[in-house]
């Protein structure tokens, strides 16, 4: 005489889409963010060089 389990066990599949998205998606955010600093230090220099000259 066999028992069958009440409920079957969940085997956790593996995820079909690599992080390729994410990977990109935290590159972009990383790219804007230096453009960003990178232009408010270029206008502060160019700020302060104004006003020293």
């Amino acid at each position: 005489m066999t028992q069958k389990a009440a409920t079957e066990a969940q085997v956790p599949t593996p995820r079909e889409r690599s992080d390729l998205f994410g990977v990109t998606f935290l590159a972009t955010i990383g790219i804007v963010m230096l453009a960003w600093i990178g232009g408010l230090v270029w206008g502060a220099m160019a700020f302060f060089s104004w006003l020293v000259s």
